[in-house]
């Protein structure tokens, strides 16, 4: 399947945005990234070190506000937390799924977000801590994210629930709602998706346009964290690579992505797609920002967050806490 990449970019759906401010602390956001993230020496295969790595830049960069609640539990078998703010309604649950390249996980810095998220609209958060690779390869971490979500409809109704995910989660999102529609699961009100991986046989153009200008990713760290999750025969299956699935009878979708990163076109087109099947859509692409900004302190941060609690306040009929 291709899709016309600038054709989406000029589709009514699609918003460049842009905040003022912070250009002092993104460009040394960006510096930071570029050393400790695209140009570090450690092997993708060496995923002991790569986890110690990852888990250093969580504690430093992770800010989880001091007045959430973080409680473990297990849901339907799987490990979870609910994150719960003083404004947090039970009846409004965040069904989030975390980054990490299908294999990290950043547990203050998720958390935090999420966390802003549920202050804004009220809500409370259900974080998946489902099965990483290379340990536990596709689709253990699909079939997690499932098992999760038919728990939570035995506490609350699908019409409370939205989904949200960045990154591999964005993928583990839109791989959900294929699975959910598949077995006849009751859908959430909308879903967010935060620079979501949808294309496992790296097509997408802006792999190459941006792979100089991305702070964060080569084509060659991608392609190594593909093979700890999944093997090529897989590559086409939508709950691995969800764009080629039919998203018919989705539920609203908003993407956020960064203008200058290498996944930047996974949105355009996986927004493409769904709008053909009549989906409501809506692409915002951040002018100079990268891979998953939102989870960090950046005035465009902010920004983004407001057109999220915006998007949701639309489609799950929430109003701000």
């Amino acid at each position: 399947m291709t899709v016309d990449v600038p054709s989406a970019v000029a589709a009514a759906y699609v918003h460049l945005r842009a905040a003022p401010g912070g250009s002092i602390k993104r460009w040394l956001l960006h510096f930071v990234l570029r050393i400790g993230v695209r140009n570090s020496k450690i092997s993708v295969d060496d995923i002991v070190r790569l986890r110690r790595h990852n888990e250093t830049f969580d504690r430093r960069f992770g800010e989880v506000d001091p007045a959430l609640r973080r409680t473990p539990l297990e849901a339907g078998g799987v490990t979870a937390e609910w994150i719960e703010a003083p404004e947090s309604r039970a009846d409004r649950v965040i069904f989030y799924l975390h980054g990490g390249a299908f294999c990290l996980r950043f547990p203050r810095t998720h958390a935090g977000m999420v966390g802003r998220w549920c202050r804004r609209l009220g809500a409370r958060a259900l974080m998946v801590d489902y099965r990483l690779a290379p340990e536990h390869r596709y689709p253990a971490a699909v079939d997690d994210c499932v098992a999760a979500y038919r728990w939570l409809l035995n506490h609350i109704d699908a019409s409370q629930i939205i989904i949200g995910g960045d990154s591999a989660g964005g993928n583990l999102a839109l791989a959900l709602l294929h699975r959910l529609k598949a077995e006849a699961v009751p859908l959430p009100r909308c879903a967010v998706l935060l620079s979501p991986v949808v294309d496992f046989t790296l097509s997408s153009p802006s792999l190459l346009t941006n792979g100089a200008r991305d702070p964060m990713f080569t084509l060659a760290k991608l392609a190594a964290f593909r093979h700890l999750y999944a093997v090529p025969e897989q590559f086409l299956e939508p709950t691995l690579s969800p764009l080629f699935g039919d998203f018919t009878g989705f539920p609203p979708l908003l993407f956020q992505v960064g203008e200058i990163e290498m996944l930047r076109d996974e949105s355009l087109r996986a927004a493409a797609r769904a709008h053909r099947a009549d989906v409501q859509v809506e692409v915002d692409v951040w002018r100079d920002m990268a891979h998953v900004f939102q989870a960090l302190s950046l005035p465009q941060s902010a920004a983004a967050e407001a057109r999220i609690a915006a998007f949701i306040e639309r489609n799950a009929g929430w109003t701000a806490a």
